[in-house]
């Protein structure tokens, strides 16, 4: 990426709206607002003002809106860069014309994510605050919202207490880098010279920094959760009542009910919010064996298997008849449907009365709860994750050496690997295809 580059993009949604926001951030941003608007950017002061186009090639223009324009004097803006912000209509014509415009007094048009890539190389933000951002952007719930918004402003933070991810990150990466000075510093004198519990405190200290890297992957696990949403998936036996469960935990009829046996013969989805997680809620086809099984519905049936196999959840239902059994599956919360005909052991639910919906949420939120603080396996695209759960590998296996063999080379040299990695989530370093897997998320303009 070239950093000396003025770049531009539509900030906002694109489609029919009051206004749009065209946003240009560069050492030339300045005067593409003046080329723009034919007057002087004046920071911290909004400006009406019309917008103009090159018109032709004689240095003529002609107005092509009016609006607001604001300006940001680096390094106080978004980006730590000089910005300029031209609030215009929207629309699809005017907000078109406007970014056209800046492109043709001297900006290019800003690739995905680099407004926000920018702020962090320019120490705006840390690596998890940027990840924050298109959380924020993609939340689905309340608390997925408020969970972005803590990382972003930790003053902000929903939850008493709560230590948002980049303190968390940053606090870990100085007490790694000091342990390894203070290694490196007792490599440099005599042995006899290292004060008395040297190498209790050595290993206290990486005790200490193990179990602040596995308070930090719990932390990640659960903002994962609430970005990607969990998979809640409603098993069972043909005519448990899974559509019906389905409609009222969604709160709409996403699923047709019917009495014959097999109506459903592929998933059914929803989204929806269940105690602030956001989920995804699945129907499956009835799970059965036996006669009256055609193609379509056996495909079904294998789809309802294998969603229940990888399901963060299975709400698994049961109308009190003999049929089949429970998939292989984690999380399993066992129902009593259709409790207003027949009630039986496990959640007592009626979809038709409401009866034991809210028990069943807060089985379900348990469910969650537990699962954001089991140790998660790390995705390809999980740069962070990937990076912490390698740092404790380190860090476990550097204790493991230094308690049989006190070698303080060994140390220093695990010490190192681990400050590096925990370096790349907080800005101290950072790779090139760690940036491209965070910021080709986001869309262009953010």
């Amino acid at each position: 990426m070239d950093r000396g580059d003025t770049i531009a993009a539509v900030s906002t949604a694109p489609g029919r709206g009051g206004v749009a926001v065209i946003r240009v951030s560069g050492p030339d941003a300045f005067e593409v607002a003046r080329r723009v608007t034919g007057r002087e950017p004046r920071p911290g002061r909004v400006a009406f003002t019309a917008f103009f186009a090159p018109d032709g090639a004689d240095g003529g223009r002609r107005a092509i809106d009016s609006g607001l324009l604001l300006a940001f004097k680096s390094p106080r803006s978004y980006t730590g860069e000089d910005v300029v912000e031209f609030q215009c209509h929207g629309g699809f014509v005017t907000p078109r014309r406007v970014l056209e415009s800046a492109l043709a007094s001297g900006a290019r048009l800003a690739r995905r994510g680099e407004f926000t890539e920018r702020a962090f190389l320019n120490g705006r933000l840390s690596f998890s605050q940027a990840e924050a951002v298109i959380d924020l952007i993609d939340a689905r719930t309340a608390r997925a919202a408020d969970a972005a918004l803590g990382e972003l402003s930790p003053g902000a933070a929903a939850a008493p207490g709560a230590t948002p991810l980049a303190s968390r990150l940053a606090a870990l990466y100085g007490a790694i880098v000091e342990l390894a000075a203070d290694i490196e510093h007792s490599l440099d004198v005599d042995e006899g010279e290292l004060a008395d519990g040297f190498a209790a405190g050595v290993a206290k200290r990486l005790a200490e920094n193990i179990e602040s890297v596995r308070g930090a992957v719990r932390r990640l696990r659960e903002k994962r959760m609430l970005r990607d949403g969990s998979l809640v998936v409603l098993a069972g036996p043909p005519n448990a009542g899974k559509s019906s469960l389905l409609n009222a935990l969604a709160g709409e009829d996403r699923a047709i009910v019917s009495a014959p046996p097999g109506t459903t013969r592929d998933a059914i989805e929803a989204w929806t919010d269940i105690g602030g997680w956001p989920v995804r809620l699945v129907d499956t086809a009835g799970l059965r064996d036996g006669d009256g099984v055609g193609e379509i519905e056996a495909e079904g049936i294998r789809r309802a298997a294998a969603l229940a196999s990888r399901a963060d959840v299975v709400v698994w239902l049961d109308d009190g008849r003999e049929g089949a059994k429970p998939p292989p599956g984690r999380g399993e919360i066992a129902v009593s449907s259709k409790c207003d005909l027949r009630r039986g052991p496990g959640l007592n639910v009626s979809s038709a009365t409401g009866e034991g919906l809210d028990a069943l949420r807060s089985a379900i939120v348990t469910r969650l709860e537990a699962l954001a603080e089991s140790e998660p396996e790390p995705d390809d695209d999980e740069t962070a994750l990937s990076a912490l759960l390698e740092t404790e590998r380190i860090l476990s296996g550097a204790a493991a050496t230094f308690a049989a063999a006190g070698d303080l080379v060994l140390l220093g040299n695990a010490l190192r690997s681990a400050s590096e990695k925990t370096g790349l989530l907080i800005g101290a370093s950072y790779t090139e295809d760690m940036l491209s897997r965070l910021f080709d998320r986001f869309c262009v303009g953010k």
